[in-house]
């Protein structure tokens, strides 16, 4: 593989959640320690599930993989590396202040920015720190989908620059406390991001239109930002041999390579690698070591026909959604399960019956138009993008508080607005908004992958409690974004997963999580299921297999309600193949694999 030769210290992997990122950082991390080399796993994703591939717990401290000798891993878990930031702020006045002054400051520190600047802060430590770069000769990233992996990567020149022109008075006077020690940290950290004979970047897709232009994307916007040394990996294409007697087979095949010969320019000058789909989960040493050394770890497929798993279609699903007439649909899960493709779905099937329905999305790396391709009657489509809400909220300050200021007071509060944190308040806006708006519509929401949501919620939840405080006690009432999330007659969330192990028990920790927070999952969906498509080929009725009883475990753990959609030949994209997976038939899929 190109991407593995001459590897220098950081290797980062990245692309769109679900093409496979963390099974190839794990695979690479494996290689690299058995020819001998040292090697430190580290997972910036929220939504790590780097312990569940080695069956070990980890957290932000370095722990030693006993499977594999020379190999140690971490997870830069944001809510850790937030109460360790507090600790490290808060811990040297408490008992030399007032105690209303420490609460104060900690209310300051309490929020989501704080999360971000701690755990950016430990990620730029790895780059940086002389004991630990000596301890480990390599150190490979397993990062969180593109859009926050680009925020991440973008961080520390976004600091440096902020610390550099001086912090305003506001927004971010808790948080920045610590920064400013950190500032020579930060200036070696993007030395090291921009040295390609020192960091090396592997864009990482599917053999789909889809993943292929988000990577594409992601690589300008990378490259403008000072990542020169860029690896193209394709992951889990179905080889041809597969395609021979059965035709769903072989026009999965066909689809992937009509995509990698539209190859986008940008991406044809790359170094590429093409890495073949595996009969197998991957999970365990085993399995990610045969990821990348041909081998199939003996996968078989059934001799016996199993019997029927019966389950609902998608249709049954938003037949109960239609019937309220209004409400927020959030669409939530691991990335790369397939939630702006159901989503869209939904939305295009409830607009299709007439219904005032408003798709939007949270998640800076999902293109609702390209799923759509083209207008829908009925249907209004928008996004929260970071960058716009951002400006119109920096412009709303301005116009309001900044109207009476003088033009000393102005800069000062023009200083604080261009503080990373402002990004925060901004987006809470825009997503309170679009949520006040499922009181007389509908507001289908294609949500950010796991971690990044549970943040968006964490920022929700703390606004509630603020108001909460301010009005709990003056006989007023209130609703609450929040309030609205944990009542099931206006929210309906559906988790989507895939019939793997590793989203599984994703999907179960979200749903743990949200229970949490007293919102309740109204319903799961097992996307891009091949049991459900039932095909011939070997390896696909293997993987299809394994799928069962993945499924019967959602059905009698996990949800409350269940809907199946298979896996399509095509590409669900567009009005009319977006309606198939929605709309009422009297289809009930069953898992089972097809007879020889």
């Amino acid at each position: 593989m190109l991407f593995i030769d001459a590897a220098p210290r950081f290797l980062f992997f990245t692309g769109k959640g679900g093409v496979g990122k963390t099974s190839l950082a794990c695979a690479t991390a494996v290689h690299l320690a058995e020819a001998g080399r040292r090697v430190l796993l580290v997972s910036t994703d929220p939504a790590s599930n780097v312990g569940q591939v080695f069956g070990v717990s980890l957290s932000n401290q370095i722990t030693t993989v006993a499977t594999v000798p020379r190999l140690s891993a971490l997870e830069i878990d944001p809510k850790a590396a937030a109460q360790g930031y507090r600790d490290r702020i808060v811990g040297p006045v408490r008992g030399l202040l007032p105690d209303t002054v420490v609460a104060g400051i900690e209310e300051q520190l309490s929020g989501a920015c704080t999360t971000e600047i701690a755990a950016f802060d430990e990620f730029t430590s790895l780059l940086t720190d002389p004991a630990l770069l000596t301890q480990f000769e390599h150190v490979v990233f397993d990062t969180a989908p593109t859009g926050h992996t680009i925020r991440l990567l973008q961080l520390p020149g976004a600091w440096s620059q902020f610390l550099d022109s001086g912090k305003g008075d506001a927004s971010c006077l808790g948080p920045l406390a610590g920064l400013d020690k950190q500032r020579d940290q930060y200036r070696h950290a993007v030395e090291a991001l921009s040295d390609p004979l020192r960091t090396r970047l592997m864009l990482v897709a599917r053999a789909q239109r889809g993943s292929l232009a988000e990577v594409a994307r992601t690589h300008g916007e990378l490259l403008a930002i000072g990542f020169s040394r860029q690896f193209l990996v394709v992951n889990g294409v179905l080889p041809v041999s597969e395609s021979a007697n059965d035709p769903y087979a072989a026009a999965i095949h066909g689809r992937e390579q009509r995509a990698l010969a539209e190859l986008p320019d940008s991406l044809a000058l790359l170094p590429r690698d093409s890495v073949p789909l595996k009969p197998f989960n991957l999970v365990g040493v085993d399995a990610v070591r045969a990821l990348l050394s041909g081998q199939d770890q003996g996968a078989s497929v059934p001799a016996s026909t199993p019997a029927p798993l019966a389950v609902p279609p998608l249709a049954i699903l938003v037949d109960e959604i239609a019937a309220d007439g209004h409400g927020l649909v959030m669409v939530m899960g691991k990335g790369g399960v397939g939630k702006t493709t159901l989503a869209a779905a939904i939305a295009v099937e409830l607009a299709a019956r007439g219904l005032p329905v408003h798709l939007t999305t949270s998640d800076p790396a999902a293109h609702l138009t390209q799923t759509l391709l083209g207008a829908v009657d009925g249907l209004l489509v928008s996004s929260i993008d970071p960058h716009a809400e951002t400006e119109r909220y920096r412009q709303h300050v301005l116009a309001t508080r900044g109207a009476g200021l003088d033009a000393e007071g102005r800069a000062l509060l023009e200083e604080d607005l261009r503080s990373p944190c402002t990004e925060e308040i901004a987006v809470f806006q825009a997503f309170s908004r679009i949520v006040r708006e499922a009181g007389t519509s509908f507001v289908v929401m294609d949500t950010a992958p796991t971690g990044h949501t549970l943040l968006l919620l964490d920022a929700t939840g703390a606004y509630h409690r603020e108001i909460a405080r301010q009005l709990g006690n003056s006989g007023r009432r209130f609703v609450t974004p929040m309030m609205q999330l944990q009542d099931p007659h206006q929210t309906k969330v559906i988790i989507v997963t895939l019939a793997e192990t590793t989203p599984v028990l994703e999907a179960a920790g979200l749903q743990a999580d949200l229970r949490r927070a007293g919102i309740e999952p109204w319903a799961w969906v097992v996307n891009q299921s091949l049991a459900a498509a039932a095909p011939a080929s070997p390896l696909l009725r293997a993987r299809a297999e394994s799928e069962r009883p993945l499924v019967e475990t959602v059905v009698r753990q996990h949800a409350s309600r269940i809907a199946v959609v298979p896996m399509l030949a095509e590409e669900p994209v567009g009005d009319e193949r977006l309606r198939r997976l929605a709309s009422p038939t009297p289809h009930v899929a069953t898992l089972e694999a097809p007879s020889a």
